[in-house]
């Protein structure tokens, strides 16, 4: 199977269209029509609808696609373990992640990465949205959540303690909730649509009914109206750890209650192993956020080998 035809149907579906995917793999519209014509020829199956603008996939083409990503993804591992080394991590690395936990823990180590690894680059979405990643031709997705069932590789990296955070001033004019009961009297600050706030009393989950005036569909909009005094919010200790420093925020413990804790997860299509250019992502953003975790008293996890 032609390997030059499977980059070009997995570009053309990750860049929405033909045209972009010659631009993208420096091939000319006609080339490039002609290896994924090649490609279907070979297959049997027509693997995308197309226009000169746009295309979607076929249920063939749907279907085919992981197993495109997967061709793709075993020479680049191939390339990778007989390369020398010395240069370091290679290719184009795409990752996705949740918006503050990347602007605050991802950002800062790009730069490093990159000094460091001359041949690497680097894709990030930021995004509080479960991305696809297969579809989307994403790498590696840092997740904050409950994972459910499925195809993907997930890997558990670090403990994401939490705790219940306000403003000074906020906490002045209301005073501190005491108890999980006293929430209900509260102004709470909360992802768009979540009624409830998770908690463990007595070594059993709890969930707390929470309101309050605003809510928002990302962590960087609660926390900001948060240190703006407008409402008590659960975050992660990574989330705030500058605002505590600062005494911006501070923590409102919660007698006999704590947060449910959940944990930061690299997430993978299914793949055989972990690419140099992951790998070291990964370790280095490991690196930033044991600082953190160990500060609370939790044990961060290693990275095992694929």
């Amino acid at each position: 199977m032609d390997a030059r035809g499977l980059q070009v149907f997995v570009s053309a579906v990750r860049k929405g269209s033909l045209s972009a995917a010659a631009k993208h793999l420096k091939l000319t519209p006609m080339s490039t029509t002609r290896r994924l014509v090649a490609l279907e020829e070979e297959l049997g199956v027509r693997l995308v609808h197309r226009t000169s603008r746009s295309l979607a996939l076929t249920p063939e083409g749907e279907a085919f696609l992981p197993f495109a990503c997967e061709i793709l993804d075993t020479q680049e591992a191939a390339r990778a373990t007989l390369s020398p080394t010395e240069g370091g991590a290679t290719g184009l690395l795409r990752v996705t992640a949740p918006v503050t936990l990347g602007r605050k823990r991802i950002m800062p180590i790009v730069h490093e990465l990159l000094d460091e690894n001359p041949r690497l680059r680097i894709e990030l979405d930021l995004n509080d949205a479960m991305v696809d990643i297969v579809a989307s031709g994403v790498d590696l997705a840092i997740r904050i959540a409950p994972l459910k069932d499925s195809g993907l590789i997930a890997r558990r990296l670090v403990d994401n303690p939490k705790l219940i955070y306000a403003a000074p001033a906020y906490l002045n004019r209301h005073g501190a909730p005491r108890t999980i009961e006293d929430l209900a009297k509260h102004e709470c600050l909360t992802f768009t649509n979540f009624t409830h706030w998770q908690f463990v009393v007595d070594g059993k989950e709890r969930s707390v009914p929470v309101s309050g005036r605003f809510s928002s569909s990302s962590v960087d909009g609660f926390l900001s109206a948060c240190v703006a005094g407008l409402g008590l919010a659960q975050l992660s200790a990574w989330d705030v750890q500058d605002e505590v420093a600062n005494g911006t925020l501070v923590p409102v413990p919660i007698a006999g209650a704590s947060p449910r804790d959940l944990a930061v997860w690299a997430v993978f299509p299914s793949r055989r192993q972990v690419l140099p250019k992951l790998r070291v992502f990964l370790n280095r953003f490991q690196k930033s956020l044991e600082g953190t975790v160990n500060a609370t008293g939790r044990v961060a996890c290693g990275i095992a080998p694929a």
